[in-house]
Order: structure tokens, then sequence, then C-alpha cells
């Protein structure tokens, strides 16, 4: 995993192409929750120096807490992401990171 603004534009795809429900189900055991994905949500917030950035975070959490559709809540993370990533399209951005996680084996 990237460490500083990459690493949050990576979390934050991730959290969008869960609530878009972009990819297949993960196996049991790999699974993650609606709470997982807020406290992954949380912490990109509480690391977020920009004041408009971080108050989108925190509507999308609020989204998140207040069960929202998966299409309102990732809309809302489209729109922090938006905020501090490069805009592109997340789940090619997730692709391409595993991509290049496998090739360095």
């Amino acid at each position: 995993m990237r460490d500083g603004p990459a690493g949050t534009d990576l979390l934050l795809a991730l959290a969008i192409a869960y609530f878009a429900e972009a990819f297949d189900e993960a196996p049991p055991d790999l699974e993650a929750t609606q709470s997982d994905l807020s406290a992954l949500v949380r912490h990109v917030t509480r690391g977020e120096a920009d004041a408009g950035r971080r108050a989108l975070l925190a509507e999308a959490l609020d989204a998140i807490d207040d069960g929202l559709a998966g299409d309102a809540v990732a809309g809302r993370l489209a729109a922090a992401r938006a905020g501090g990533g490069d805009g592109g399209d997340p789940v090619e951005l997730l692709l391409a990171e595993a991509k290049e996680l496998a090739i360095r084996g």
C-alpha cells in the first residue's frame, strides 16, 4: 500500500468500489462489512488536512452510518476523492495497483 495522498486515494477507491458493488463478492473470510468501511473512511478523515475535503468525507461517513444506498455513498466518496485524487476510475486504479503488486511479488 502506498503512503501519503496516493495511499489515501487507493483507500477511497476501495471504499467506492465496495459501495458501488464493482467486484464479485469476496470469500466470507475476507469479506468486509459496512462497519469496516466506516472505520476506513474515519481513518482517512482523521488524516485529511484540507477542511473542504474533510467535510466531504464527513458527509460520506454520515451516509454510511445512516445506511444510505450504496450508490449514494459511492457518490459522496467520489466527490471527496475528486478533491484530492487524480479523478480516474476507482476500479481501474485498484486493478492497476493489484497488477503492480503482483509484479513486485
